[in-house]
Parts: structure tokens; sequence; C-alpha cells
């Protein structure tokens, strides 16, 4: 029997559960995934709260503005405590990651090293031919694409030109 689906702080039920094929485990992908969306969400409830702390006043004794204080504080209440619930599932979602993720033999490395610190070479297994042969495919209609972009933006360039000098003339 298939181990349970470790429930998730903060989803609702529905976007808890992976796509039928997957049941069995919930793969590194679908959990960076939704670790994704909870850093934007973590980013969005940041920027509310922020906006919340920019409009409020401190309260000066005055009722209405008492009020208004208490209202808008128990807002800032609340989202903070939904902020702390996101940062405790995105610390799950890393914990489960790395979990899934031990038996890798390759170390993650800095994708842009540190001034002064020397590059560390990264082994890698030759590839078949016919990946080669993809890969250079691939290249080839990037190289072929952005050509056609270059051709496009000249065109764009030297029509906003002639729109500009024709402006200039009616002048």
């Amino acid at each position: 029997m298939a181990a349970p689906i470790p429930q998730l702080a903060g989803l609702p039920p529905q976007q808890q559960q992976p796509p039928p094929g997957a049941l069995r485990e919930i793969s590194p992908v679908f959990l960076c995934r939704i670790g994704q969306e909870t850093v934007q969400d973590i980013v969005t409830r940041t920027m509310e709260i922020f906006q919340i702390t920019r409009a409020t006043q401190l309260p000066n004794g005055v009722t209405q503005s008492h009020a208004v204080y208490q209202d808008r504080f128990g807002k800032l209440q609340e989202h903070l405590r939904q902020l702390a619930l996101l940062f405790r599932k995105l610390r799950l979602l890393y914990e489960r990651c790395v979990e899934m993720t031990s038996d890798l033999q390759e170390v993650p490395t800095e994708l842009v090293p540190y001034v002064g610190e020397e590059l560390v070479s990264v082994r890698s297994e030759p590839c078949s031919p016919g990946v080669i042969q993809e890969r250079q495919e691939v290249l080839e209609k990037v190289h072929q694409k952005n050509q056609e972009m270059k051709v496009l933006m000249d065109q764009m360039r030297n029509l906003l030109w002639d729109v500009n000098a024709m402006l200039t003339l009616r002048k």
C-alpha cells in the first residue's frame, strides 16, 4: 500500500492531490513548483504588510482613529500569521526536496561563482551521438530564430526611423 501523501499547510484539499498517476510519490519537480508558488505568496503577503504599515498612523487617542488603527492592526496580525505559515510550508517543502534528492551523486554548484573563487571543474559524462545530434539541431534552430529576430528588429528600427522622419517633416 502506498504511503499517505503529507498534507501541506495552506493548500486547499483539491490542490493537495497530485495527478492520478503520481499517487505513489510526489516528484521533487512538483514540490519545487509548489515552493515557487509559495515564494510568490510570501512576496505578495510581504508587500501587503508593507502597504498596511505605510498607511497606518499611530493612534492619538481619538476614537475614530483608534478604531481604524485596531482594524488595520488586526489585518496586519492576520497577514503576519499567514506569512509565518507560508514560511513553515516552504521549510517543509525544502526539507522534503532535500530528503528526496539526497541520493543524487552531484553536489549543486554555484551558477555564478564569487569573484576570486577558483572555478571547480564539473565532470560530465560523454553523451550519446543521438543526444549530441539533437542538441546540435536545437542550437541551429535557436541560432536561426535569433537571426530572424535580428532581421525583424532591424526592420522595426527602420520603420520607426521612417515614421519619425515623416513626423518631423510635417512640422
